[in-house]
């Protein structure tokens, strides 16, 4: 089973420099993930570069992922 600290991890090896905090019960999980990555892109494209590092366990591991992507302050 995939844990909170697992999807972190992921993101910040596909992100570097992410700021990430992940919380969730194995099968539904909540992201905060904030990095200059994201400066000029659209909530969208934010959110599909947070999936792509997440490849294929999106499908099989994941059963829901609330994401919330921001720029750091």
């Amino acid at each position: 089973m995939i844990t909170p600290q697992d999807i972190k991890g992921l993101i910040e090896a596909g992100i570097p420099g992410a700021r990430v905090e992940v919380s969730g019960d194995g099968h539904h999980f909540e992201a905060v993930v904030s990095s200059d990555v994201f400066a000029g892109k659209t909530r969208i494209q934010q959110h599909q570069l947070v999936y792509a590092t997440l490849g294929d366990r999106m499908r099989e591991q994941i059963h829901a992922l609330s994401l919330k992507t921001v720029l750091p302050e």
